[in-house]
């Protein structure tokens, strides 16, 4: 039964690191100037199987990785960050597709939840029959 806490627990770190950086794409998707001088750039969480007790796994976060799509032109000659030809660079991010990412990964976090209410139930059940 431990085994399903940690399991499961694998799992609600990695959504909830998946679902904070979704939540930075979505603040940051007409960041059109950072630190580094351009606008921002989306990032995506790649998760990777780790081998558990036999046949099973758990899951960790095995990178974070920068999309280094080229960013979206505006054209915008009045504001001040345009390029020569009145263009503005934009972040290559769709709030939609992001929100969408967002509500996977909250439904997999739940999931993951759920397993471990699931598991505590079970346990309370097994020790009330044989205490």
């Amino acid at each position: 039964m431990i085994k399903a806490f940690e399991i499961a627990a694998s799992g609600l770190s990695a959504e909830r690191l998946r679902m904070d950086i979704i939540s930075s794409n979505i603040a940051n998707s007409n960041t059109v100037k950072t630190e580094d001088g351009g606008p921002y750039r989306k990032r995506s969480v790649v998760f990777e199987a780790v081998p558990f007790k036999n046949y099973l796994s758990k899951v960790k976060v095995a990178d974070v990785i920068r999309d280094d799509n080229p960013p979206k032109l505006k054209y915008e000659p009045n504001n001040p960050l345009a390029d020569k030809n009145g263009y503005v660079k934009y972040p290559d991010i769709n709030p939609i597709i992001e929100m969408t990412d967002l509500i996977e990964a909250m439904r997999a976090y739940q999931a993951n939840s759920s397993v471990i209410d699931a598991a505590k139930s079970i346990v309370k059940d097994t020790l009330s029959v044989l205490g």
